[in-house]
């Protein structure tokens, strides 16, 4: 049976389980695979997640196929684009700036629709990074501490943590904190009490957030091993400090994004009911 992914929160705890099963099955190379087609809409200015959905779709049998996002601002009603669609496609996978143009894809319940990120939400970048620490520990008895404003990424961790039970603080401005979200000001005890330290960029906050840049010296007061995970694209200088980043340190590399590859293909292999 299909299903879109448009909110963490839509999904159960058994429901991430099985995708990160997925997810082991296609990095041992065992992955569910079939003939079809996955429609794509993605801006020129994205990576890594067009990267991964693209190249996942077509490793698992799925011939990928690209449309901006700007495609579905048209007039068409959206349930008449999948409809349509649906005569080729099997999936339908969306990086749009309105999660409404998704909800209202997804609500025509033609075909499954997954978020590849809005203003709202991020949710399969979210999945990719629990995943990957979930490799090595079990995440729901880390501390995470989210340094930054309230946005998409911000609120894609919130889903996570109400749907796996994980310990996330965020650590801003008052002004800044995303709704329900246990929350501090206090960067240091902050830091000092995190085993795994996220972040993102600052964009209009940049002046508000200055004084929350995560540094070297900073980490180096959290918990032994703890873990610097920005989310990319990440500035140098601005929430987190070059030294922060450096080889050796605590931040947790480039290869920690590999797991958006598998986790991708997961996500695509459940809402298509394979597996």
């Amino acid at each position: 049976m299909s299903r879109s992914l448009i909110r963490l929160t839509d999904w159960s705890a058994d429901d991430v389980a099985h995708v990160f099963a997925l997810a082991g099955a296609y990095r041992a190379g065992t992955g569910p695979t079939t003939d079809g087609c996955a429609v794509l809409f993605f801006p020129a200015t994205s990576l890594r997640t067009r990267v991964t959905f693209e190249r996942g779709a077509h490793l698992m049998g799925l011939q990928p196929v690209l449309f901006p996002p700007e495609t579905l601002d048209k007039p068409e009603a959206p349930g008449d684009v999948v409809g349509y669609l649906a005569n080729w496609a099997d999936v339908v996978v969306v990086r749009h700036r309105d999660v409404a143009v998704l909800d209202r894809l997804a609500d025509a319940g033609t075909l499954p629709v997954v978020n590849a990120m809005t203003d709202a939400n991020h949710p399969c970048e979210v999945l990719a990074d629990v995943y990957a620490l979930a490799q090595a520990r079990d995440v729901r008895s880390l501390r995470f501490v989210f340094v930054g404003a309230d946005g998409n990424i911000a609120r894609a961790w919130a889903e996570a943590a109400t749907v796996l039970g994980l310990d996330l603080v965020q650590c801003c401005p008052a002004a800044l904190a995303t709704p329900g979200t246990p929350w501090t000001d206090d960067l240091d005890a902050a830091i000092r009490d995190a085993d795994v330290v996220l972040t993102d960029g600052a964009g209009p906050n940049a002046v508000a957030l200055a004084p929350y840049q995560v540094t070297a010296d900073l980490m180096s007061r959290a918990r032994p091993g703890a873990v610097l995970a920005p989310c990319p694209p990440f500035t140098r200088g601005a929430e987190v400090s070059a030294d922060a980043v450096a080889p050796g340190g605590p931040f947790a590399g480039y290869g920690f994004k590999r797991a958006l590859l598998p986790v991708q293909q997961g996500v695509l292999a459940a809402c298509l009911g394979l597996g």
